[in-house]
């Protein structure tokens, strides 16, 4: 009773820890729900050129992860901890990459590279703040309930972020209205067309620039509140080191310990199921502005339509906390991920209606909900089995939470530059008031078929995760003897 009692997090401590969780949603709602539309729409890009800025910025993110889980392997502690340092040096550069992120340069030719070149940076950097930040977990407590509760606070704070980051930019960028051009099928049939065109133009510059000033202040209060988590995160929580080392550990090489974790079978079984069933999200996500805006009509309405799915998500984050420690975390996987199916198809199955859509955002908000915290309330699980199996190693924590990331990532990288490829193929307008049938169609498969059947296979795929309630309960037994 005595360590138990050592081990417990007071929940000022929950709530910082949890801060710290906000940065990374934040800014990852944002690019991920407004970042294409940007592009396509207020950069003024080509959609080919968009898809390869947001296949390698992804792609880049994900390789990331593991390189910067090597780095953190073979970092000495300090007085601050092994993973605070990486977290604290890297918050400002951070900061100023994203700001540049939302910046449209003046120049005629290099566009392209500014974006691609910013938005590695600070998906390189961001990297170094989130994964120190997803290890940091195991090194709170030893108490499995009490990272479990942790998880819970931070998960909530993480959905908070997510309505905080789609909130703050699209309400300061729904202000302002996106200019955009009719449709060459209306334009050209009089005589007068082309000149009516030009007036068009040079009216919808001033409201384009209006646009442009909309995304670098969003940009820039998103900054500041990154910059105050860290300060949270940094002060409210101590790094325990003694909190996720058994007392048969010895060290083992980056390399040795990749190649232990990778034959870890509950770990690949677990990836399995939470990629497919995380990318279907991600590519619900990357598409679903453009779809509001273009499919159901909603130009106007479309932030508050994200807005309503984060906050609905936010809300029943208690819900599933509950519901996993009463039924069990595969249980909620199953129910939590799979109840989305049914308003994923009914969102492009019914006439456009914006009531309807408002009631099915927040019916799939309890979903999302659900898609968020079971991942991270689940690898804890994972890494405890994986020290029973192999007590003589430590310090792979990293490798389990970058890893996981990675493989999320790079399949969503590729599936966001693919989906907006065919958004290409398709023959979609930039600056568009409306969207050729082909599109259309397109967005609907996007958001609707190829999500269900990504889920569909997830979970599927997870009938194979080995740990259920009565293993987990075994592990935690064994855990505390061996210590």
């Amino acid at each position: 009773r005595l360590q138990e009692s050592r081990e417990r997090l007071s929940v000022c401590s929950k709530l910082c820890y949890a801060v710290g969780g906000a940065p990374y949603q934040i800014t990852g709602c944002a690019l991920g729900f407004f970042l294409q539309i940007y592009l396509l729409d207020v950069a003024q890009l080509d959609p080919f050129y968009a898809s390869i800025i947001l296949f390698v910025g992804r792609a880049w993110d994900a390789i990331t992860d593991p390189m910067v889980g090597f780095f953190i392997s073979k970092t000495s502690w300090t007085r601050f901890g092994r993973l605070m340092p990486w977290i604290i040096f890297s918050t400002p550069f951070a900061v100023i990459s994203y700001f540049l992120i939302w910046f449209v340069p003046d120049i005629s030719s290099g566009q392209v590279m500014w974006y691609l070149v910013f938005y590695c940076i600070f998906q390189t950097l961001v990297t170094c703040f989130h994964v120190p930040y997803s290890a940091l977990t195991m090194f709170i407590s030893r108490e499995q309930s009490e990272r479990d509760s942790a998880t819970a606070y931070r998960m909530t704070v993480e959905v908070l972020g997510t309505v905080l980051g789609t909130a703050i930019q699209g309400q300061i960028v729904g202000k302002v209205v996106t200019p955009c051009i009719e449709s060459p099928l209306f334009i050209g049939k009089t005589n007068s067309s082309v000149a009516m065109e030009e007036l068009n133009m040079t009216r919808d510059t001033g409201s384009l620039t209006d646009t442009r000033n909309a995304y670098m202040i969003a940009a820039g209060v998103i900054g500041g509140l990154y910059i105050l988590c860290a300060i949270i995160l940094s002060v409210g929580v101590r790094e325990k080191r003694e909190s996720s080392e058994l007392q048969s550990d010895e060290p083992v090489s980056f390399f040795r310990g990749l190649k232990l974790v990778m034959n870890h079978g509950a770990y690949i079984k677990l990836i399995a199921g939470f990629l497919f069933t995380s990318l279907a999200f991600m590519l619900l996500e990357g598409n679903f502005a453009l779809f509001c805006t273009y499919t159901l009509g909603f130009r106007n309405e479309f932030q508050n339509i994200l807005l309503a799915i984060m906050l609905s998500a936010t809300l029943t984050i208690p819900f599933w906390q509950w519901f996993l420690t009463r039924f069990g975390k595969k249980t909620a996987v199953y129910v939590g991920i799979s109840s989305a199916i049914p308003f994923l198809i009914v969102v492009v199955v019914l006439d456009s209606n914006l009531i309807v859509t408002y009631i099915v955002a927040v019916a799939a908000g309890i979903s999302v909900a659900a898609a968020f915290l079971l991942p991270w309330s689940m690898l804890p699980d994972v890494i405890d089995d994986f020290k029973l199996q192999q007590p003589d190693s430590h310090g792979h924590e990293a490798i389990f939470f970058s890893f996981y990331v990675f493989f999320t990532k790079f399949t969503s990288g590729v599936s966001l530059g693919i989906s907006t490829l065919s958004l290409d193929f398709a023959g979609y307008q930039t600056r568009g008031c409306s969207q050729p049938s082909e599109v259309n169609f397109t967005l609907k498969m996007l958001v609707s078929a190829v999500p269900v059947g990504l889920i569909l296979l997830g979970l599927l795929l997870f009938k194979l995760y080995p740990i259920d309630e009565e293993k987990r309960r075994k592990n935690k037994k064994a855990l505390q003897d061996l210590r």
